[in-house]
């Protein structure tokens, strides 16, 4: 009983002295300024984020009314049933699959037989990349006119591309999660305010390692780590200028490569030129579009590397009819004859805020070879 008389003794006594020492350490926080407004993930005025949702924005209406009143695009088994109906004709392989095969690669311009769905509509989703209004541009959703985005045009009708159903929509942000040489972040330096900042820098990498979920497995949490890649992602870092005004981070253009690995870990890019980022940011999130104008050959170069003629076929996505699509729709860049080779695009994006670990000082020998990762200069 004494004994116990004592540890209560000693437990009230150790309450009341850890009570006091918090009550001085309240007083003196309470009179000491704070040093600074900054939400406690910006350090040394830099915030970075990381992908964890990217599809090509497509503005959708239920059953597509608006934006698709002729319908959805055939895919290649529709086509082929229409070039190669079973009407007796004796055909070769070579001349039936190998040859709608042939076609994936090495596509064409010249007219099909197969009618092609462009989207229609007055409003997507984007940025104004030539900061004009012109008859074939979009209204936002939230009334921003001159809105360019010509590649929603091409795949808005095309079922691949729509959410949820769609196989590349779906598998496109399920490759997020599986591949880790998916991993694209950016982050935000000289930062004074997350709500309103008239000057901030941009900066893109590649990180090395896996996006944190919640314990459903099913949801991105903010707070992780990620480590640059300064070895092999060289190309994926790009600098922009830019500012934020009401939480919303909008930047200049300057080219991007964004890593685009899919089925079966097919390493492939996305090639921007002026691209442009706008986002609503958080402490904890950023949500928003990357816009800009994506090189005709590349997107199609990643749409076959990526994505074989049997699961283009899930969501009816016919890649020769597409091309010909991008092509006609193409608005930027011309060629020495004039051609466009680039296609105004948008691409909605989700991101979590995570701390980056920039590559230590130069040691020589070092396999990384770069001192601090600082960012290559902005190239066409």
């Amino acid at each position: 009983m004494k004994n116990s008389v004592s540890i209560s003794l000693f437990a009230a006594g150790t309450f009341a002295a850890v009570a006091a020492l918090a009550v001085g350490a309240g007083s003196a926080t309470a009179d000491t300024p704070a040093s600074s407004d900054q939400p406690s993930v910006i350090r040394d005025g830099r915030i970075g984020y990381v992908v964890t949702h990217r599809y090509w924005a497509v503005h959708q209406t239920p059953e597509g009314k608006v934006e698709c009143t002729r319908g959805y695009n055939d895919g290649p088994r529709e086509q082929f049933k229409q070039l190669f109906p079973e009407d007796g004709v004796k055909r070769t392989l070579i001349d039936t699959q190998l040859m709608r095969e042939g076609r994936q690669w090495f596509p064409d311009t010249s007219e099909e037989v197969f009618t092609f769905k462009e989207a229609g509509g007055k409003v997507s989703f984007g940025m104004d990349l030539d900061g004009k209004v012109k008859d074939n541009d979009f209204v936002s959703p939230d009334g921003a006119k001159g809105i360019d985005n010509q590649l929603f045009r091409a795949i808005g009708c095309i079922s691949n591309y729509r959410a949820p159903e769609g196989t590349v929509y779906h598998f496109e942000n399920e490759f997020m999660r599986r591949y880790n040489s998916n991993r694209f972040m950016i982050e935000l330096s000289g930062v004074d305010n997350l709500v309103n900042d008239a000057d901030v820098t941009v900066t893109t990498y590649r990180g090395l390692d896996p996006l944190i979920t919640d314990a459903t497995g099913a949801a991105f949490i903010p707070g992780g780590t990620q480590r640059i890649d300064a070895r092999f992602g060289k190309e994926f870092i790009s600098s922009f200028k830019g500012k934020i005004v009401d939480g919303v981070l909008t930047t200049e253009g300057a080219p991007l490569v964004m890593p685009g690995s899919a089925t079966f870990n097919t390493s492939t890019l996305h090639h921007f030129k002026q691209a442009r980022f706008q986002l609503k940011l958080t402490p904890e999130r950023a949500e928003g579009v990357i816009a800009g104008y994506v090189d005709v050959e590349a997107f199609n170069n990643h749409l076959n590397t990526s994505w074989s003629t049997h699961h283009q076929s899930y969501g009816q996505l016919s890649a020769p009819s597409l091309y010909r699509a991008l092509r006609r729709l193409a608005d930027g860049y011309p060629d020495e004859k004039g051609q466009m080779t680039a296609i105004s695009s948008a691409l909605s994006v989700k991101l979590a805020q995570v701390y980056i670990e920039h590559p230590p000082q130069q040691v020589a020998g070092s396999a990384l070879g770069t001192t601090s990762a600082t960012p290559q200069a902005s190239r066409e």
